[in-house]
């Protein structure tokens, strides 16, 4: 394992410790709204402190981009990450919800991480060296055809103005596909893409540290990944698509006619 991702799983880890903790008592968890239907919690907080020692103690002078502490400029690499993806299950006690650690060299996403305290499972990846969960490759499904496909997406909640064509996606994709899953935590999703346990994945309005880590491992694990016109600048507009081969291309063309 290359020593950036070391780091990044040891991180994670430990940031997995104080949500479990937390998870224990959440009558007794302080939630913030920090804009609607966007929650902080002192477990949010207290595990990126954690990340953030952890990294910048073995990285100083690298940059950081946090979900809850901002932006830090630095070197050439950059840490993006959220500690607790998911905050609205975690609150509600819906398991699903992890922590995610990607690292970008310049705009080339370089080591991922995206650990599940609750079940244990840790996902891994570096750029070249393919993915793994819990040690073991994974690779994205073989499934075919999208009618077979199961696919995961998630709603818009931050800015309602992208609700009507997120909903027309919606409307073509359900009737063509196997069905479709909306579980809440987006770096999950991406990563249970590389997994195959989703065949694809979309959603829209999403900020770099719910994309990077899972993006990485949906690649490292041999599936594709793009904004909707195809481009790779889905950490910039927030757009994101990703499957494996077989039905990445039809999965982006319905998506596409639908938004624009």
């Amino acid at each position: 394992m290359h020593p950036m991702l070391n780091t990044a799983v040891r991180a994670a880890r430990q940031a997995g410790r104080i949500i479990l903790m937390y998870q224990d008592r959440l009558d007794r968890l302080t939630v913030t709204a920090k804009s609607r239907n966007d929650y902080v919690t002192q477990a949010d907080t207290e595990a990126e402190e954690v990340i953030l020692e952890v990294l910048c103690r073995a990285y100083p002078g690298h940059g950081i981009l946090a979900e809850e502490g901002g932006r830090r400029e630095g070197g050439e690499y950059t840490w993006v990450v959220d500690p607790l993806d998911g905050t609205t299950n975690f609150i509600h006690g819906f398991p699903q919800f992890a922590v995610s650690i990607a690292a970008i060299r310049g705009d080339v996403l370089e080591h991922g991480v995206v650990f599940d305290p609750l079940k244990d499972e840790l996902f891994t990846a570096s750029r070249g060296q393919g993915a793994q969960l819990n040690d073991r490759r994974i690779r994205v499904s073989g499934l075919q055809h999208l009618s077979q496909a199961l696919l995961g997406t998630g709603f818009p909640f931050r800015d309602m103005s992208v609700l009507e064509p997120w909903l027309r996606t919606f409307q073509a994709l359900l009737p063509k596909t196997a069905g479709v899953r909306r579980a809440g935590a987006a770096v999950l999703d991406l990563a249970y893409v590389a997994a195959g346990r989703l065949d694809g994945f979309w959603e829209m309005g999403l900020k770099p540290w719910d994309m990077a880590a899972g993006a990485l491992l949906v690649r490292e694990a041999g599936g594709l990944v793009a904004d909707f016109s195809g481009e790779q600048n889905y950490l910039k507009n927030g757009n994101i698509i990703a499957a494996n081969t077989a039905v990445f291309d039809e999965l982006r063309k319905i998506v596409n006619q639908r938004v624009g």
